[in-house]
């Protein structure tokens, strides 16, 4: 006993103390993984877990962890430090002179602040310093800083007044493997893959020969760890430098031993995995960068790759025994992109159902509620960081044969969602006599017909645009999107069209100019027909997609009221009024507006229909500037000006309920005697200053000014002619 005693005590005294950082949410793995590998863990924190071990240990954690950031050795453990001297003070306590090589190069990472230290550059000055003081005290030269490659790079965080520094023995990260050469190609950090792979009991399946598959393998990083843990292969064994090998207390020679014995299990695991693993993507360059991984990470043989889509996703032969589906989606960060993934989800559920019965799949995903798309019940969470995204790792057991005959093959729609996919089919059913007597394809299919889906739909030829209301205070958020993902998952499948070729907007009361500003800069746009008229819509960049559809009566009106008339477009937006002036045999016309975008859209709307740019000019100018300078007058002016707008003029804004009477009166100035002014705004509660109607001769048009797929809002849009009283009449 005394013998064993004597032993236990000196490997205590050859312990030291470590601290191992890590990705937040998976301490607890990298604990029990500490543990494996002979570390005494004494203490897990946010991101990182402290531990004591031997020198032999450490070399192992830093070549064996698959879940760590970095291993530091503690030299400095203090409480009570916030003000700078406290720092170098506390620092320069250590012996440095042990611990660097002379002539070494240094660098430090600073990590947290306090009252005095705001800036982490300003935190690595005073470690530094600490350090340099107690160099100088020994004797020693002062070291030289090299922040990008260092001999010897220090580690130091600072939180609530408790101060660790020490060596950073891993030297960068754990989590770069070195196999990854094109990271953007794999969001997905290798250490949070692993704890994945953890969590989903892979270590243990592996053992078992099971197989495993990811669907969407991207870059392959799921794949990679999956067969270095199945073949026991240490994740830094291919790392090229470690921290330690610039600190002098480094020994080569045990090192040598603890890299030798890992080479040899490498060895051995490669020849005894009985595990298959498959990856799949529809990304040619995705798949490419997956071989590329697959070689530098020694495995190209462990890993088979192909390309295709979920869709057509079948089990491999001879796979018959249940095993693990892995992957890592997307998630639909941008709301722009949920109509796809929706139907990528449903599909993933609905293959994974038909063809791998008894199987367990394991979902990462940073939208929680496109995982319930799939059909699959989670048996577990857990909850994970991908950078700042909030994630969770569902592990859903695919039912097998018997309790898939017992259960529908494909999820249930929900009584709610079914009424909505009902109300689809029934609009287009009204509709459908209009459309084929019109000729009309872009239209308006359903406008929030049911209030618990507050949607818009909007068919634009064999394209959808989905605008989504913000639901009231009233409505639990988290209803309001099951029921958005409920009804994504619908519209497709009803109308008919590819999951892709429907588009997402959120809509909420907008001010100033919001609704024309710009969401994304895909310049993805596709011409539509309406009327004579040919134009461009774009229905991704903008909250608006170019053609306002509920005032396609008003400009079907400009174009039977346009002929042989000197035509003005004030507001113009993208010109489609003034296209169906022109078509409409329009002697010339004059479209004023202040974006340089949407006048561009304009001018590329006229040129698409073949008109001449002599005669139909646009012009950027300020409208409410251009009235008062402007020349000359107009057979036919359309004022359809934004319910509010910021401007230099009136007082700043354009209030149209406040300014509509004056702006008016301007256009007014403009028109011909015998002319007609078609004014129209969107002010749901507008109201005419009465006023104009003593001075002009005033006719309210709203009602037929729209066409039966509106009819259920006629308060979109208000629309009056107005004369001026000698004219009115004449033409």
């Amino acid at each position: 006993m005394s013998v064993e005693r004597d032993r236990s005590q000196a490997v205590a005294a050859s312990c030291q103390a470590f601290f191992a950082s890590c990705p937040k949410d998976i301490e607890g793995l990298l604990a029990d993984e500490l543990s494996a590998l002979g570390a005494d863990v004494t203490k897990q924190t946010v991101a990182g877990v402290h531990f004591r071990a031997e020198l032999a240990v450490a070399y192992r954690v830093c070549l064996w962890s698959r879940l760590a950031n970095r291993v530091v050795l503690c030299l400095v453990q203090a409480t009570g430090v916030e003000a700078p001297e406290a720092i170098k003070a506390r620092v320069a306590e250590a012996n440095w002179a042990e611990q660097t090589a002379p002539g070494a190069t240094l660098a430090v990472d600073f990590h947290g602040q306090s009252r005095e230290i705001r800036h982490t550059r300003f935190g690595a000055q005073l470690v530094k310093d600490g350090v340099v003081d107690a160099l100088r005290a020994a004797g020693r030269e002062r070291p030289s800083v090299d922040l990008r490659d260092p001999d010897l790079r220090l580690y130091a965080h600072l939180h609530r007044g408790r101060l660790m520094v020490g060596i950073d023995l891993s030297g960068g990260s754990l989590h770069q493997r070195g196999y990854r050469r094109d990271p953007g190609h794999a969001p997905l950090k290798e250490n949070l893959a692993a704890a994945l792979l953890i969590r989903a009991d892979w270590p243990a399946r592996a053992k078992r020969g099971e197989t495993l598959i990811d669907p969407l393998c991207g870059a392959g990083t799921l794949l990679i760890e999956a067969a270095w843990i199945a073949a026991d292969i240490a994740p830094g064994l291919q790392r090229r430098r470690f921290g330690f090998q610039g600190w002098a207390g480094h020994d080569a020679s045990l090192w040598r031993e603890v890299h030798r014995e890992a080479e040899v299990r490498a060895g051995l695991g490669r020849r005894r995995v009985k595990s298959r693993l498959f990856g799949r993507d529809r990304s040619p360059q995705a798949l490419a960068a997956a071989k590329a991984n697959a070689m530098r990470a020694g495995i190209p043989a462990l890993i088979e790759l192909e390309g295709g889509d979920v869709d057509h996703w079948q089990r491999p032969p001879e796979h018959d025994t249940p095993g693990l589906i892995i992957t890592n989606p997307p998630y639909g960060e941008r709301i722009g992109e949920l109509p796809e993934l929706v139907t990528l989800y449903a599909s993933l559920g609905e293959r994974a159902r038909r063809q791998f019965p008894g199987w367990t799949l394991a979902l990462f995903t940073g939208n929680p509620d496109l995982g319930h798309r799939t059909g699959l019940r989670a048996a577990k969470q857990y909850a994970f960081k991908n950078g700042p995204i909030d994630c969770k790792l569902l592990l859903m057991r695919v039912p097998d044969e018997a309790q898939a005959a017992e259960t529908p093959q494909s999820p249930s729609r929900s009584s709610g969602a079914t009424m909505f996919a009902n109300r689809l089919v029934k609009n287009r059913k009204r509709l459908a006599k209009w459309l084929k007597r019109s000729g009309e394809t872009c239209y308006r299919l359903y406008d929030a017909d049911m209030p618990e889906y507050a949607l818009a739909v909007d068919v634009y030829g064999e394209r959808v645009h989905v605008q989504e209301y913000a639901p009231p205070r009233s409505v639990d958020p988290d209803q309001a999107k099951r029921r958005l993902m409920e009804a994504l998952e619908v519209i497709p499948e009803v109308l008919g069209v590819r999951s892709e070729a429907v588009y997402l907007k959120h809509r909420e009361r907008q001010a100033g100019k919001a609704q024309y500003q710009k969401r994304d800069a895909s310049g993805e746009r596709f011409q539509v027909r309406e009327g004579p008229a040919t134009l461009w819509v774009n229905l991704r960049d903008y909250l608006d997609t170019g053609l306002f559809l509920d005032h396609r009566p008003v400009r079907r009106l400009i174009g039977e009221m346009a002929g042989g008339a000197r035509f003005l477009n004030l507001f113009c937006y993208t010109g489609a009024a003034t296209v169906q002036a022109a078509l409409g045999g329009a002697s010339e016309t004059l479209s004023v507006d202040l974006s340089n975008s949407y006048l561009d859209w304009a001018r590329d709307n006229l040129a698409l229909n073949r008109l001449d740019p002599a005669r139909h000019r646009v012009v950027r100018d300020d409208c409410l500037r251009w009235l008062e300078t402007a020349r000359g007058t107009f057979d036919l002016i359309f004022l359809d000006p934004p319910t509010f707008s910021n401007s230099k003029r009136m007082d700043g804004t354009l209030d149209i309920q406040r300014d509509h009477a004056a702006l008016i009166e301007r256009c007014m100035a403009r028109l011909d005697a015998a002319g007609t002014l078609i004014f129209s705004n969107n002010q749901r509660r507008f109201r005419l200053d009465e006023a104009l109607t003593t001075r002009y001769h005033v006719e309210e048009i709203t009602g037929s000014t729209y066409d039966p797929d509106f009819h259920r809002r006629p308060d979109l849009h208000h629309c009056f002619l107005i004369r001026h009283a000698e004219g009115a009449g004449s033409r």
